[in-house]
C-alpha cells in the first residue's frame, strides 16, 4: 500500500465522518465536539501521520537491533568492515 493510497483512505474516512455528522444533525442530535472543523483537523492529523509511519517503518526494518538474527548479521557486517 502506497502513501497516496493511505491518504485516499483517510480522505474517504473524513468524508464518511462528515456524512455521519449530517445524519446526526438531521436526526436532531448535535454534538459540540463533532463539527466540520474537528473532522477536518482529524483528517489532517491522519494525513500528516502517513509520512511519519512510513519513515518509522523504514527505520524499524533497516535497523539491526530488532531480532537475534539481525544482531548476528550486524556483528558479521562489522567483522567484514561493511558497517
Amino acid at each position: 500500500m502506497t502513501a497516496d493510497k493511505l491518504k485516499e483512505y483517510f480522505a474517504l474516512f473524513g468524508g464518511w465522518l462528515s456524512t455521519v455528522l449530517l445524519l446526526l444533525q438531521t436526526l436532531g442530535l448535535y454534538f459540540d465536539w463533532l463539527n466540520p472543523e474537528s473532522i477536518n483537523a482529524f483528517v489532517a492529523v491522519l494525513m500528516a501521520s502517513v509520512p511519519f509511519i512510513i519513515a518509522a517503518y523504514g527505520i524499524y526494518k533497516n535497523t539491526y537491533l530488532v531480532t537475534k538474527k539481525a544482531k548476528l548479521q550486524e556483528k558479521e557486517l562489522e567483522k567484514k568492515g561493511l558497517k
